[in-house]
């Protein structure tokens, strides 16, 4: 069995996808959720799952031990980040095998401080012609890790940073499950 640690941040929609995707899977589990947000709306859907959930403040996550002992007890095959926004420390890079989405064609419109409306509004800011989703393997530097899977999709006359989102996060929920099972198979 191999099994997955979800690391989010907000809403969880993607998160909670993928939780369906693989919850009548036999080879595959999520096996555990971190989150750096107390307050987060995954939290109660996540718990309806009846999979082990872990709230830790920005403090925790400092104290690389006791991250990695949470991960080594659950026997983490991949880390899934899924709208987590905190870096993630080098010391699980270097461990572990963690991979990210981004709501772009990387490397544009990636790093530090890009992620959800933002990035879509830079791309209607700059008159892109297409945009889509990264995902790509996690290293010490914002949206830089090798690319795994882009999908793209043209930009339309009157789309809205809104109308892109929407579009985007359709392939999220696509595509993330299917490349996740694909690499631990």
């Amino acid at each position: 069995m191999k099994r997955i640690a979800i690391f989010a941040s907000g809403s969880g929609t993607n998160a909670l996808n993928i939780i369906e995707f693989f919850k009548s899977q036999e080879k595959i589990q999520v096996s555990l959720v971190i989150t750096n947000n107390p307050v987060a709306p995954l939290i109660e859907k996540v718990n309806l799952h009846k999979i082990p959930i872990v709230v830790l403040n920005n403090e925790f996550f400092k104290t690389e031990g006791y991250l990695l002992n949470i991960l080594d007890s659950h026997k983490i095959d991949l880390i899934v980040l899924a709208g987590f926004l905190r870096r993630v420390d080098k010391g699980l890079i270097d461990k572990y095998k963690i991979v990210n989405i981004h709501p772009s064609l990387l490397p544009k419109y990636g790093g530090l401080g890009m992620w959800g409306m933002k990035v879509h509004e830079q791309v209607i800011k700059n008159r892109e012609t297409e945009t889509g989703i990264t995902i790509h393997w996690v290293n010490s530097n914002y949206d830089e890790g090798e690319i795994i899977y882009q999908s793209k999709f043209n930009i339309e006359l009157g789309d809205t940073a809104e109308i892109i989102a929407n579009k985007v996060h359709q392939l999220e929920y696509k595509y993330y499950p299917l490349v996740i099972e694909y690499l631990l198979m």
